[in-house]
């Protein structure tokens, strides 16, 4: 048996968390998801003594954060924009550069009580629920193609209090018909099969299936761009997150397909991220 712990002592241990960039961070949310309560109580109250259960359950966390555990598999949720959202190993976990593809979203020129969204591939809901939350005259759907990711994001949908938001399963436009629609947005896989970086951090505890796409890691990307013309209104939009190195790939394969006003915007790193086009008949 383990010697109790003070959240002080707790909070001591992010020196030993030398796999993590974000050591203090991490041992705060590790601790606030033990004691079910909220970051500002654990420096209000550093002296106070945990649990033994609570203890053991803390350094169980924190163990497997050392070997690398996304804190958000840990804690089975992650905040993003307004929105806590459960987070399985089954999805991405979503983070927060793909808040700048909604915020740019919200930026575009269309009527905030009556426009039609689809979000592809929408994994925890994210995106969808962001902007519905932002928006609640939108109709927003998003789609998935694994039943067991379109039966979180309508637990997402549930938590949030936003449960107009649709969720449907389908491999990319599989299962829509004629519908039409002002924005498409979409994090598809933008990775490719031979990045080190997956071999890094949290993705490699994700699903490849969500992470990895051909050519280069364009392929989804290319597909969505001519696949997307039958479904959007004249003048709708289309989004991308893409790779920070994939820029001026994404800007191509989209003026090639047709589409004008084509704009790459950057990340809270500087990086290019998120690129946007219209489409025009």
């Amino acid at each position: 048996m383990s010697h109790q712990l003070t959240i002080s002592k707790a909070m001591a241990m992010s020196s030993e968390l030398t796999t993590s960039n974000s050591a203090s961070l991490d041992v705060e949310l590790l601790l606030s998801y033990v004691l079910q309560c909220e970051r500002v109580y654990l420096r209000t109250w550093p002296e106070k003594l945990l649990s033994q259960k609570q203890t053991d359950s803390f350094l169980s966390l924190f163990d497997k954060r050392a070997a690398g555990y996304p804190i958000a598999h840990l804690t089975g949720s992650r905040d993003f924009w307004s929105l806590e959202l459960k987070v399985t190993p089954h999805t991405l976990i979503p983070r927060p550069d793909t808040e700048v593809l909604v915020e740019k979203a919200l930026a575009l020129s269309l009527d905030p009580q009556d426009c039609s969204v689809l979000d592809l591939g929408t994994g925890t809901g994210a995106i969808a629920l962001a902007l519905a939350s932002e928006r609640p005259g939108w109709k927003v759907m998003g789609v998935d193609r694994y039943e067991e990711v379109v039966g979180l994001a309508k637990e997402n949908a549930q938590r949030n209090n936003l449960e107009q938001v649709r969720f449907e399963v389908s491999d990319w436009f599989s299962a829509l018909n004629e519908q039409r629609f002002q924005l498409i947005v979409s994090n598809p896989p933008y990775i490719d099969k031979n990045d080190a970086h997956l071999n890094e951090g949290d993705v490699r505890f994700e699903p490849s299936s969500a992470l990895v796409a051909d050519d280069e890691g364009l392929a989804d990307i290319n597909r969505i761009s001519h696949d997307a013309q039958c479904y959007l209104d004249e003048r709708g939009w289309l989004m991308f997150e893409h790779g920070y190195e994939q820029g001026e790939l994404v800007r191509q394969i989209l003026t090639e397909a047709g589409y004008q006003n084509v704009e790459t915007f950057k990340d809270y790193g500087n990086n290019d991220r998120v690129t946007q086009a219209q489409f025009f008949k």
